[in-house]
């Protein structure tokens, strides 16, 4: 039985079709800051490296910090 963290940032942005289109990148350095994240957002938005089923990406939507817990609490035998 064990406890574990983890953390993503979620960056999402807003597509040509009107639809979100969202990046998750695990394990965000614990100093991230607002204005990295907006820059390399709207590098990735004006770099056009991403087309999605709804189109090309238009602009920045959200941007989350999730950090989860998990208590494992059953752990079967090795067979």
């Amino acid at each position: 039985m064990a406890t574990s963290n983890t953390k993503v940032v979620r960056l999402s942005f807003a597509t040509e079709g009107g639809k979100t289109f969202t990046i998750t990148i695990p394990n965000p350095r614990e100093d991230l800051n607002q204005a990295e994240v907006l820059t390399v957002m709207n590098t990735i938005v004006s770099s056009n490296i991403f087309l999605t089923t709804s189109g090309a990406l238009t602009g920045l939507r959200d941007v989350k910090v999730i950090g989860t817990v998990t208590d494992d609490l059953f752990d079967p035998p090795q067979a």
